[in-house]
This record gives C-alpha cells, sequence and structure tokens, in this order.
C-alpha cells in the first residue's frame, strides 16, 4: 500500500474542515419541495417566455436572475453538499423574463384553482398545491 492508495491520507491534505454540516431531514425535505415545485413552475411558466427565477441576495442585496436548469442545479447542490457554490449571473438579463418565487407559486396556484374548478363535481383534490400536504 502506497501514500496514494488513500485519498484522505497526508498526501491529500485533511478533510476541509469549513465544509457545511450536512442538512437536516427537514432541511432536505424543504429543498425536494422546492425542486418539485420549481419543475411545476418550469412547466407552466417556460412556455410563456420566462426564463427562471429572481431572487433577492443577503450578499451583495441585489437580484439575482437564475434561469430554470441553474435553479434547478443549485437545488440538487444544496441536497448533495449542503450549500451552493457561487455562479455567474446571465450577462443583462431583461428582469421582465424572470418571476419572483412568490409570483411562480401564485401562479401555479391559480392554475390548479382554475383546473379544480373545471373539474367534474366529486374529482377534488387533483390541483393542490405541494405544499398543502
Amino acid at each position: 500500500m502506497t501514500p496514494f492508495d488513500d485519498a484522505s491520507g497526508p498526501d491529500f491534505g485533511p478533510p476541509d474542515p469549513g465544509g457545511q454540516p450536512p442538512l437536516t431531514m427537514e432541511e432536505r425535505a424543504g429543498v425536494l419541495d422546492d425542486l418539485a415545485e420549481l419543475e411545476v413552475f418550469r412547466t407552466l411558466l417556460e412556455p410563456t417566455g420566462i426564463k427562471g427565477i429572481v431572487v433577492d441576495c443577503p450578499d451583495c442585496d441585489e437580484e439575482h436572475h437564475v434561469d430554470w436548469a441553474l435553479m434547478q442545479a443549485n437545488l440538487r447542490q444544496l441536497l448533495d453538499e449542503g450549500q451552493t457554490g457561487r455562479h455567474e449571473p446571465p450577462f443583462d438579463p431583461n428582469p421582465d423574463d424572470y418571476v419572483s418565487w412568490d409570483y411562480a407559486s401564485g401562479y401555479a396556484d391559480g392554475v390548479a384553482a382554475t383546473a379544480e374548478h373545471e373539474e367534474p363535481t366529486g374529482q377534488q383534490g387533483a390541483g393542490r398545491h405541494a405544499r398543502d400536504d
């Protein structure tokens, strides 16, 4: 056996002490809910020309325009690593192409309510929002 056989050995340095602790089960469940909601938002809004979500960044007090794929990647990274990395924002995004999470959620709720209203009597519940469970 050589020092190179063990990736955690001295030749590769100690494990990263500054790593984030793993997400709690509640946090993981919340991120999984967000991923499911994001997919609904994308399915409903992308065909209308909406490119993604606008997020208020607490670090720089600015809005970040995050496309659907990058938002999904961020949430998956949060599940896997307990944190998200920094990503390059789109160059000169058109703010009209992005909506807030609250707007997307309200839009999805409206679509679900309309679908529920249009269902034949006695078949309610199919259009419920993911967070209603």
